[in-house]
């Protein structure tokens, strides 16, 4: 049965809708419909706690995105940006927190680098636990999101400083995701061509490949798009089968998922293109439980648009790579609990790792205000919750 719907799957994404309209990959079991926001089911034992809460008043940071974690010698580690002035201007910051009770209660303000080259700022990034040692991606960019790079650091443990290994990825790549290891022994990392916002234009989708355990030298492979995409801010996630490398990326020409395959281990690949998936634009985090299930943290429901919420999560069965379940994570009205709760909420830019039995989610949360003046929050979910019939 297994083998019929990857068959099934197949044939449907090869197969046009028109001569020159590919047609949408099946990421979606369209067996089951997809239900509307109002209609999904919601997690019942998730636990929610606060990261960073937005504070300017006190603490003067307007802007926050981007969370990062890592589980790292038995402490959580959480990253984001930081900016006291807008977003994507000079004042960006890569700051940090650690938490020794399991997310319960976190550090204080720690900087991993704010940028020491005149009208250079650092940005959010992902984390790596590699041998022993704590390593940070961190998205940068010169003046106004030009010339946009990531950069790496180790984290000296003993003297709690970052070790500065400068530019390791150009190309305008934006890292997204953590890295995830290969078949070959080398890391493939998801991010994004970036370069000066603009509505209009395709800033495509990318991956970062490393020299094996050398985590300063990476190649930059860049994912094309299908011609009929016109625009995109292609933020991505991944997961592995494989040789095979699912890539899935936010769109900017409409609210739905955008997929692209690897056949061999991200070194090439067919175009990202548009997928049954509804998911409102945003960046989304998937990997693969230790169950063998496939997961998508979003914003995904019939219908879905441009909202940010609810936060949601989508499964596949294990071993499947078709999601065929969908739960919500948490709603925007959320009275007497952690976190902020308003009618109307932004949940987004999600980032995930699972950890003991758990599935740990940092996301933002912008607490009805506009733009990304944002909290860092995190959901811990049991796997267990996670069942996809």
């Amino acid at each position: 049965m297994k083998l019929l719907t990857l068959v099934v799957a197949t044939l449907l994404a090869l197969a046009p809708l028109h001569a020159d309209e590919p047609a949408l990959y099946p990421l979606w079991d369209d067996s089951r419909p997809l239900p509307a926001a109002a209609d999904i089911p919601e997690l019942k034992n998730v636990r929610f706690e606060v990261i960073k809460k937005w504070d300017q008043p006190r603490d003067g940071y307007t802007f926050l995105h981007g969370v990062g974690l890592c589980w790292h010698k038995g402490k959580l580690y959480a990253s984001f940006g930081h900016n006291k002035g807008q977003e994507n201007t000079v004042g960006e910051e890569a700051q940090y927190r650690v938490s020794s009770d399991d997310g319960k209660t976190w550090s204080d303000l720690q900087l991993i680098d704010a940028g020491d080259e005149e009208n250079l700022a650092v940005s959010h990034g992902v984390f790596l636990s590699h041998q022993g040692t704590l390593w940070a991606f961190q998205g940068a960019y010169y003046n106004h999101m030009q010339k946009i790079h990531t950069r790496a650091y180790s984290l000296d443990e003993k003297t709690g400083t970052w070790k500065k290994h400068g530019i390791i990825i150009e190309n305008g790549f934006w890292p997204m995701n953590q890295p995830v290891r290969l078949q070959n022994g080398n890391w493939i990392m998801p991010g994004l061509t970036g370069g000066p916002y603009a509505g209009d234009r395709v800033f495509p989708a990318a991956v970062a490949i490393s020299h094996g355990d050398d985590l300063t030298k990476w190649d930059y492979v860049q994912i094309p798009a299908t011609k009929n995409i016109t625009r995109m801010w292609g933020e991505c996630a991944l997961w592995l089968d494989g040789q095979r490398v699912f890539n899935l990326a936010r769109y900017g020409g409409g609210a739905q998922a955008l997929l692209a395959i690897s056949e061999d281990q991200g070194q090439t690949w067919s175009p990202s293109r548009v997928s049954n998936l509804p998911m409102a634009p945003s960046k989304p985090v998937t990997g693969i439980l230790s169950n063998g299930q496939r997961y998508l943290v979003s914003n995904s429901a019939q219908g879905i648009g441009g909202r940010r919420s609810p936060l949601t999560i989508a499964v596949s069965r294990p071993g499947e790579n078709v999601f065929s379940k969908i739960y919500v994570i948490r709603r925007s009205l959320r009275p007497a609990q952690p976190g902020e709760s308003a009618k109307r909420l932004s949940l987004s830019y999600p980032c995930a790792i699972e950890h003991n039995g758990k599935l740990y989610v940092g996301y933002s949360n912008n607490g009805g205000r506009r733009a990304n003046l944002n909290s860092a929050e995190l959901a811990v979910i049991p796997l267990a919750e996670l069942t996809a019939d």
